[in-house]
């Protein structure tokens, strides 16, 4: 058995298969919910209408969907230049500590906002900057580098929320002093917590898009990817190209950091990040790289995370079948994909 390409691939197999896919995953989750001792459809709907069943809830997955559309944009673009980046939850949070000394140091500057943004892109580029090098120079294996720096950051960051960043009136609890009202981003709606990096994050989403579709650094991008060897054969300075693809994904991952802090927390703990950078590959996979489509995808993985806390509380079943959902949706996505490219072929 091979698989052979499909030229054009019928409407009816490009629509019908994800179709299936979304199907075979409500299916899944409908028996684990059963499994789990609950009623699956009731499950589901309880997961549907803790994500978007009323105004508070629909604000809180727009919310929780924020970091992930970073997270996924910086895999997004770093995947589509075969730059394996697994460290965005490093990156988040180098972000997140050049937000808080920015943010805190009284310099009383007049754009407050952004120069933490300013200095926590700087710190989760510098971040990812150095796994590059070291695979363009050396040919050290990026996957291992930047797994590896995310428990270092968090290892700093626990080191800082003990040592020198400690806020003295948090009461024991490692945790950063908070940033002043003024570098606080403010409400798009008043008296809930949905924030401005939300539409920084859509913003984000346009501007990656621009630059993969408009400029020759998007075409570099592409081309690196698709066959590094023809690329540099063709003249296309592969080196500079994966330094700067480097540059703008560790940036992008780092905005998720400063978002939390300036958007939602306020300060920097380590529990900052559930996982978002991990959450991110998710998010990019499913989005299949496409800037856009990260956007759905993140609101769809935040969907799932949000509405399965409602559904846990109202349904007493373990929010563990949130991850198990997630995991499925991906792999029969990514199989409904392949499947629509190509058709299996005996012999």
């Amino acid at each position: 058995m091979r698989l052979e390409p499909i030229a054009n691939p019928p409407l009816a197999r490009r629509l019908g298969l994800p179709a299936l896919a979304i199907a075979a995953t409500t299916a899944f989750g409908s028996g684990l919910a059963a499994v789990a001792g609950a009623d699956p459809f009731a499950t589901l709907g309880l997961i549907l209408t803790g994500a978007a069943g009323s105004r508070f809830a629909l604000l809180e997955t727009l919310n929780r969907a924020t970091p992930l559309i970073f997270t996924g944009l910086a895999i997004a673009v770093a995947f589509r230049a075969r730059l394996w980046n697994i460290g965005a939850e490093a990156q988040l949070y180098a972000g997140a500590i050049l937000t808080v000394l920015v943010g805190t140091s009284g310099l009383g500057l007049p754009f407050v906002h952004p120069a933490m943004a300013l200095a926590a892109i700087g710190a989760g580029a510098v971040l990812l900057l150095g796994p590059v090098l070291l695979k363009t120079r050396l040919g050290v294996d990026e996957v291992v580098t930047t797994l590896l720096l995310n428990f270092v950051v968090l290892l700093l960051v626990s080191y800082l929320l003990e040592g020198p960043m400690k806020d003295p009136g948090g009461m024991g609890w490692p945790k950063s002093e908070p940033l002043p009202r003024e570098a606080r981003l403010p409400r798009i709606v008043e008296g809930l917590r949905l924030h401005w990096g939300f539409a920084l994050a859509l913003i984000a989403a346009v501007a990656v898009w621009v630059i993969q579709t408009r400029t020759t650094l998007g075409y570099e991008i592409r081309a690196v990817g698709l066959n590094p060897r023809a690329a540099r054969f063709a003249g296309i300075p592969v080196g500079a190209v994966m330094v700067k693809t480097a540059l703008l994904s560790g940036g992008l991952a780092a905005m998720a950091g400063f978002s939390e802090v300036a958007g939602l927390k306020g300060h920097l703990s380590l529990d900052l990040s559930p996982g978002f950078g991990y959450t991110g590959i998710i998010v990019a996979m499913l989005a299949l790289l496409h800037p856009l489509a990260v956007v759905p995808s993140a609101l769809f993985v935040a969907g799932i995370f949000v509405g399965a806390d409602s559904m846990s509380r109202a349904a007493e079943v373990p929010t563990y079948i949130a991850d198990m959902l997630l995991a499925a949706a991906l792999l029969f996505m990514v199989l409904a994909l392949g499947l629509t490219r190509y058709r299996v072929v005996r012999g």
